[in-house]
């Protein structure tokens, strides 16, 4: 059998529940009934769980993949046992997402898998999974399950929107502005502008599906937003930072601390990061959203 590699691909490591709609299910595990969960996942083999609130993100990231080259691998990454993972398996099938990987590590942590997988992404429902996975170097988000799902008018685009600092750049910034206010930021930043932005742990992602733009075929587009509470002139800087990775963004919206969820519901992402747990739980009742659990906003809160 010829070796197989992940290497060169965008690896998407998903939680089971990311990926489909098990809250009910959940809702047993979570009561201390772990072999009723189990009986319960085994009883409804054959009936295909619900699209989760990533769904829409790995089908689309998935359809970049043709004949000719896989680009994208997606793997399910679980504190599930593997009879529950039988279920995941057959109802990626159902709902049509090439699913060939999956570990289960049984209530254990499993972010520690996500450096032979050569992950990408991680998104899990767990936020203890998450922080490891940030701290271990990984772009990883904890997926809100109550958010909306994602909207079908972009089938052949893959949308993702970005907050900025702490997200696709370092909290550097962030940090001015936490400790010195509002007015102390925006002079950082001014006298700063020419200074491109250390990478935040989005950095990498933001890089990969560029790369995966480039490569891939004209049957699917990526489509990318910058969402942030940064107004003029803490603008520049995030431009130029772009611009010294060589990467453009499609949109980006500088909302001076406006609610971000109005705005992203008109851009209809995929997915949305975001720092602060605040915008996070205001953009779920817009778009799927995600918390990324790093940079100074998550120690003090």
């Amino acid at each position: 059998m010829a070796s197989v590699s992940l290497d060169d691909k965008l690896v998407v490591a998903i939680s089971s529940r990311a990926l489909f709609d098990f809250e009910e299910e959940n809702r047993v595990f979570e009561s201390g009934d772990a072999a009723g969960y189990m009986q319960m996942q085994l009883q409804r083999l054959d009936q295909p769980a619900r699209p989760g609130i990533a769904f829409s993100l790995v089908k689309k990231l998935l359809a970049f993949n043709d004949t000719s080259a896989q680009r994208v691998e997606v793997v399910v990454l679980s504190r599930n046992d593997p009879v529950s993972g039988m279920r995941v398996f057959r109802s990626a099938k159902a709902n049509g997402i090439d699913l060939q990987r999956g570990v289960f590590t049984q209530g254990r942590s499993p972010f520690a898998y996500l450096r032979p997988l050569k992950a990408t992404l991680f998104l899990s429902t767990n936020a203890d999974d998450v922080r490891g996975a940030l701290a271990a170097g990984f772009p990883a988000a904890r997926v809100l399950t109550e958010s909306v799902l994602a909207s079908v008018n972009y089938p052949k685009e893959v949308r993702i929107a970005f907050d900025g600092d702490a997200v696709l750049f370092s909290d550097e910034a962030e940090r001015v502005f936490q400790n010195q206010g509002l007015e102390a930021f925006q002079q950082h930043e001014l006298t700063k502008a020419a200074q491109p932005l250390p990478g935040g742990p989005f950095k990498p992602l933001l890089l990969a599906l560029h790369r995966l733009q480039q490569a891939a075929n004209a049957q699917m587009r990526i489509r990318t937003a910058l969402v942030t509470a940064r107004s003029a002139p803490a603008h520049e800087r995030a431009i130029r930072t772009l611009m010294d990775w060589n990467i453009q963004v499609d949109e980006a919206m500088f909302l001076g601390g406006l609610p971000k969820g109005e705005f992203l519901r008109e851009f209809e992402p995929d997915f949305f990061f975001d720092d602060q747990t605040r915008h996070v739980a205001h953009a779920a009742l817009h778009v799927p959203s995600g918390h990324v659990s790093a940079g100074i906003a998550n120690l003090v809160s």
